[in-house]
């Protein structure tokens, strides 16, 4: 049905292999199918286990940014969904961890009260750039990203979530089967609870939730209810007049319309936890947290996050009533219509490795971008 859109811009496509490197590491069926604008990390060591990581783009830029950073007692994970471009999710990339390590370093210890000064930091840099630069470029000022990180420090995860991307956690019941437990939730105007906590917020504000074009969003704009950036939506100072109308405000707000508040979460790893799944909205479009969590259990450790974005995008293929392979001709931004920038990474937890010293590599990897640096994730232990 849709093979003509995929022959269509066949022979636009340009070289894409300079934008994603990629890992060709052979593996079974479901992720032999090559992809160029997929990216990825097949496996990876990290202080407590393993790590998998892939990225494959949909958007003409890319708006996921993501990353892993080892180190030699902790693992960080973020998540950056931007949306209205790729300015705000690139500065959190760059800014988010190095703001958590001067924080930890200072205080020798990482607590969900320095998680959420760090995203506090982030929020705060990003609007004073869009500050400084509003003259020459205002749409920075409709640039914003959701937020998903979370560390492993010393046996405890911590979780600092903004927007709409998820994180699931894959654990043994009695029954030895794996059992899939949301470790976050969405701040999405599409959930009832969103919609009433906006609508409590701002009383005297009658569009605060709109539905429009058959979804709920705020101000009848974004669906997010939370996230870094969207200045325009927080404060009148950076309001677009009507030369802008896709982010026009008929009234100034009074009230930051969205918040960049983070929901945090801690939890202590329990001996039958065996794995996390950090992923951006993309993926769970099309899956559920227990398929997600049983196709990492049932499956090779290697390619692991490739494999569940193949069958992401199988799945939006399969939605279009479109070959597989047919889809995987159309280029990015065309790609847009059928599935969304997607960014997983999966950690493996081996328990017989806490409080053992082993050696990792300390390194920071940037998901697709294919950027590979020094960790610089030094925390002063007690």
């Amino acid at each position: 049905m849709f093979s003509w859109l995929a022959n269509m811009v066949s022979t636009c496509l340009r070289p894409i292999r300079r934008y994603a490197r990629m890992n060709r590491d052979d593996t079974d069926d479901s992720s032999s199918s090559e992809d160029a604008l997929l990216w990825c990390k097949d496996l990876e060591k990290h202080s407590c286990g393993e790590f998998s990581f892939a990225v494959v783009q949909a958007n003409e830029v890319i708006e996921d940014q993501s990353q892993v950073v080892t180190g030699p007692d902790a693992v960080f994970i973020g998540i950056y969904d931007g949306h209205g471009g790729p300015e705000a999710s690139r500065f959190v990339c760059d800014h988010l961890f190095q703001h958590l390590m001067g924080i930890a370093q200072a205080n020798g210890t990482i607590s969900e009260d320095m998680l959420r000064d760090a995203v506090s930091a982030t929020e705060d840099g990003f609007l004073n750039l869009v500050r400084r630069t509003f003259g020459i470029k205002p749409l920075m000022a409709a640039t914003g990203s959701c937020c998903l990180v979370g560390v492993i420090w010393k046996g405890t995860l911590y979780v600092a979530n903004l927007g709409d991307s998820r994180a699931v956690i894959g654990s043994l019941n009695g029954s030895n089967k794996i059992v899939a437990e949301q470790l976050t939730r969405e701040h999405n105007a599409s959930r009832e609870e969103v919609r009433q906590e906006l609508r409590t917020l701002h009383p005297e504000d009658s569009q605060i939730v709109v539905m429009k074009h058959g979804t709920w969003r705020v101000k009848g704009i974004i669906q997010v209810s939370r996230s870094i950036g969207d200045a325009y939506l927080k404060r009148p100072e950076f309001s677009l007049d009507s030369s802008f109308p896709r982010f026009h405000l008929p009234d100034p707000i009074r009230q930051p319309a969205l918040s960049a508040e983070p929901s945090i979460f801690s939890r202590v790893i329990q001996p039958n936890d065996k794995f996390l799944i950090f992923a951006s909205d993309g993926l769970w479009e099309h899956m559920t947290n227990q398929e997600a969590a049983e196709i990492v259990h049932n499956n090779p450790r290697i390619g692991i996050a490739r494999r569940l974005v193949m069958t992401a995008l199988n799945e939006a293929a399969r939605k279009r009533e479109m070959r597989f392979k047919d889809m995987q001709k159309v280029g990015k931004g065309i790609r847009r219509f059928f599935h969304d920038d997607i960014s997983v990474v999966v950690i493996f937890i081996d328990h017989e490795l806490h409080g053992k010293k082993i050696a990792v590599p300390e390194l920071s990897i940037r998901g697709f971008a294919d950027k590979v640096g020094p960790s610089n994730f030094k925390i002063v232990m007690e």
